[in-house]
């Protein structure tokens, strides 16, 4: 929000692209009832691509153009009528997508056409980098409604793509259409600020088909490493490093330009467009500068891009200067070039200050920075301390040797875009990790490309539509999906064009093959997907599995599986087996790549034979099939995704081996079944299988204490006293823990958990006969705070040992929660996304 000048900001989308993407469809929900975007022509080719993928399936017309010359009177929808019957003519452009710096370097003033943009009510987005935002105007003071951007240029490496968290900014009124999540500032039973996700969290699964958006996955791993880049450099240190960025590509402008070489733009941050003439010039400067180590951008067939930034040394300046001479020797003083005949226009630089909480001006030596980092992990319980029962999420260990290779400079350091030649080792591990994956799930092909789950289950609808397309059945839009499905999958569908018709479940918890039938029977010539989670989301194998997608095929429909359940499968069955055309896997759940809070995560798809030609595509891949013309086009911003974190997964797959990953699944399932047989004489599993078994995890069933006025968060809160997360809460039934404990618990934690659930129950026995008071008790008012249990003022009718020290284990290892109860509904009505001021927290 500081560096954007707007008022709410998004910290964690999953890249630039897909944030302006996501960008596009808030301007739409804002402005409804219009079908045109513009996007400029200045704008990166990746972000207008993954535009244009997203655009396509809403039926959206995307503009792209020079904005100098766009006119907003020519896409006009008429014949509408004013409340007196007069006809009006009105602006078709709900939106417009600017860059800044432009693609090629330049920085321009868009004051006049935001004006232009608003005076036709359609609302501006600008993406921006958010480097140069330390030195220039930020978006918010030239007329941005929404700003989007990606954040890896504070200290996140390359990684040939990600994993980087993107941003959106927008202003306030527009803040119930922001997507993704969103952390906000509530307060706790003391009166003290409590931390908490707002808004979206878990938003879809409420919302469904109305959902904002389908993202559930964030990279919040990553926004935690930028926002650390900038704790640690603060306003002083940014606004140097960017300095020192811009007067190197000043430096370098000025050099090329006294070597005879044109500059187009006189203004830019850190990057310049070398205008040659020729295109022998622009291919062999190219060539000659990839062999000595420095890959630079053609602009067309007659111009060059160079960016630098604050790795970017003297010498490299030399080394360039000598490539555009065509000399291998030094060629200028240093003191010959000060790039002053280069600069930053007065209109455009930053006046206002940014990052003026003290959080941002305090930790700048290492130690200090290492306590600071200190203090925020000892508040987070993480798998270091207990496991995490999240149904849903399959909260496994991430093995230390898995995460070796993220680090690695061959992997790390690595552009996106780098001459295929110079990434073949990359290539060759996807490669295999594609081939296990679709070995592993019994498809013909698998598509790395979808950064997230959310983006997964999108590629695979896409594929779907552009299937039935290809086969002159353009008009299959319907997706039945079952009532119990995850919330993201009919978000999903509706992003990719479908009608979602919700199918019922039985009192079993599987799908209502009955009513599935009939609305099969109701759409058949309709009919495009059913959407189906195997194992399904209530915990339990559908016996009726291979019926079900016998019964979508009969009426002409895809199979679409959505694989958050994975780690049930794995080495038992494959959905390519009985009959799904397409899944997607969550990396970041089933092959071990860690959540972060909330994420990196990926999340590949698996097709039959018939979709493999609708995989997404990518202009960087360069292969043919991942290029044919019936393609979806890019769902990310680089090719392989997030690719980094890859290498996890391959090292997981490499190093368990198919009898690993098998046994890891028998175990998992095991441990699920232990925890449901223990805890069913306490709390009812509601869902089993025919034999009376669960798959992986398993849901219990709290509803029946809601008489005695406890309710599901009161057991949920009451197991941080007890060291452990808390399972999923609520979903996907209400008043019910849905608990997967993975195959990484040995029996002995198993046990502890349960020993907490079972002790619990004694509490809330306690409650029911009259023993404990019905409000103020030891469930009501977890958890309980190092700061309240030590506290000179204890009035509670229990002791402080009772509250804080629950179980003996807790004698040998207690984790304190840092705040006490957080109040949700005052989060919700007084939504506030700025960092308090730190005497708040005294």
């Amino acid at each position: 929000t500081d560096l954007t000048g707007l008022d709410i900001a998004n910290a964690s989308m999953l890249d630039e692209a897909t944030a302006a993407a996501e960008a596009m469809t808030l301007c739409r929900n804002v402005v409804s009832g219009r079908e045109t975007f513009f996007v400029s022509e200045l704008c990166h080719p990746q972000t207008i691509e993954v535009v244009q993928t997203r655009a396509k399936p809403l039926g959206l017309r995307v503009i792209v153009g020079d904005h100098n010359t766009f006119d907003f009177g020519v896409a006009q929808v008429s014949n509408l009528q004013d409340g007196q019957g007069s006809k009006l003519k009105t602006c078709a452009t709900f939106g417009v997508l600017l860059q800044y710096p432009a693609t090629d370097g330049a920085i321009l003033d868009y004051t006049d056409f935001a004006t232009r943009a608003h005076d036709a009510d359609a609302l501006v987005i600008v993406a921006a980098d958010i480097l140069s935002l330390t030195l220039l105007k930020p978006p918010g003071e030239f007329g941005a409604d929404v700003a989007v951007g990606s954040t890896q240029r504070f200290g996140v490496p390359l990684g040939f793509g990600g994993p980087h968290a993107a941003y959106m900014a927008t202003r306030d009124a527009h803040k119930r259409h922001l997507p993704g999540r969103l952390v906000g500032v509530s307060h706790d039973a003391e009166g003290r600020p409590g931390f908490r996700l707002a808004l979206q969290t878990r938003e879809q699964h409420i919302r469904r088909d109305k959902a904002t958006s389908n993202i559930c996955t964030a990279q919040v791993l990553l926004a935690v490493m930028a926002s650390m880049y900038a704790v640690y450099h603060g306003p002083r240190g940014l606004r140097g490093i960017a300095k020192r960025v811009h007067e190197f590509a000043a430096k370098l402008a000025e050099g090329l330009q006294q070597l005879g070489f044109n500059i187009a733009h006189d203004e830019f941050f850190d990057t310049i467009r070398v205008d040659l003439g020729e295109a022998s010039w622009s291919a062999d400067i190219l060539q000659r500068a990839e062999r000595i180590g420095y890959n630079l951008r053609p602009l067309g067939s007659h111009s060059i891009g160079i960016a630098v930034d604050e790795t970017t040394t003297d010498a490299d300046i030399e080394t360039l200067m000598s490539l555009f001479r065509g000399t291998h020797v030094r060629d200028f003083s240093d003191d010959a070039l000060d790039g002053s005949a280069f600069g930053i226009p007065e209109s455009a630089r930053r006046t206002s200050d940014f990052l003026t909480h003290p959080v941002f001006n305090t930790h700048h030596t290492e130690t200090e920075m290492l306590r600071y980092l200190r203090r925020l992990e000892s508040r987070d319980l993480s798998l270091t301390h207990s496991m995490i029962p999240l149904g849903s999420c399959t909260m496994k260990l991430n093995a230390t040797a898995e995460m070796f290779p993220v680090s690695w400079p061959e992997f790390s350091k690595l552009h996106p875009f780098a001459p295929e030649a110079q990434t073949t080792g990359y290539r060759d591990m996807c490669e295999q990790l594609e081939h296990w994956l679709a070995e592993i799930t019994g498809f013909a092909a698998v598509s790395l490309q979808p950064n997230a789950g959310s983006q997964g289950e999108y590629a695979g609808l896409l594929a779907i539509r552009q299937y039935h397309e290809a086969n002159g059945e353009g008009h299959r839009k319907v997706c039945l999906i079952p009532q119990s499905a995850h919330g993201t999958n009919p978000a999903s569908a509706v992003m990719a064009g479908f009608k979602v018709v919700p199918v019922a479940t039985s009192k079993e918890g599987d799908i209502d093959v009955a009513d599935l039938r009939a609305k099969a029977d109701q759409h058949a010539n309709d009919l495009a997907a059913l959407m189906v989670t195997y194992p399904s989301t209530h915990g339990v194998f559908e016996p009726t599995i291979r019926e079900i997608c016998d019964v979508v095929h009969q009426h002409g429909g895809q199979v679409y599986m959505d694989g958050a359940n994975m780690n049930a499968q794995v080495g038992l069955c494959r959905p390519g087996d009985f009959g799904a055309d397409v899944c997607h896997l969550n990396l970041h759940k089933t092959f071990c790549i860690p959540h972060g809070g909330g994420g990196p995560g990926m999340g590949p798809i698996g097709v039959a034979l018939h979709l493999l030609p609708f995989l997404p595509s990518h202009p960087k891949l360069q292969l043919a099939e991942a290029n044919n013309p019936n393609g979806v086009g890019p769902v990310s911003a680089a090719p392989f995704g997030s690719a980094s974190i890859l290498t996890i997964s391959w090292m997981y797959i490499r190093m368990m081996g198919a009898q690993g990953l098998t046994e890891a699944t028998k175990a998992a399932i095991l441990n699920a079944n232990y925890i449901a047989k223990r805890l069913d004489g306490y709390y009812p599993v509601l869902y089993k299988g025919k034999r009376g078994l669960v798959a992986h995890e398993c849901i219990v069933d709290l509803r029946q204490f809601k008489s005695a006025g406890v309710e599901v968060e009161d057991v949920a809160k009451r197991l941080m006293d007890y060291g452990f997360h808390a399972p999923t809460v609520s979903f996907p039934v209400a008043g019910t823990l849905m608990i997967e404990p993975t195959e990484s618990e040995s029996k002995a934690e198993l046990d502890r958990f349960c020993d907490a659930m079972i002790s619990i129950h004694g509490e809330i026995q306690q409650v029911v006969n009259g023993t404990a008071d019905k409000q103020n008790n030891v469930l009501k008012n977890a958890p309980h705070t190092a700061r309240q249990v030590t506290s000179d003022d204890w009035s509670r009718p229990y002791s402080r040992s009772e509250a804080a020290f629950p179980a003996p284990w807790l004698r040998e290892a207690k984790f304190w929660p840092a705040v006490a109860r957080i109040d949700n509904v005052y989060g919700d009505r007084n939504l506030v996304c700025s960092c308090p001021p730190m005497e708040m927290f005294e």
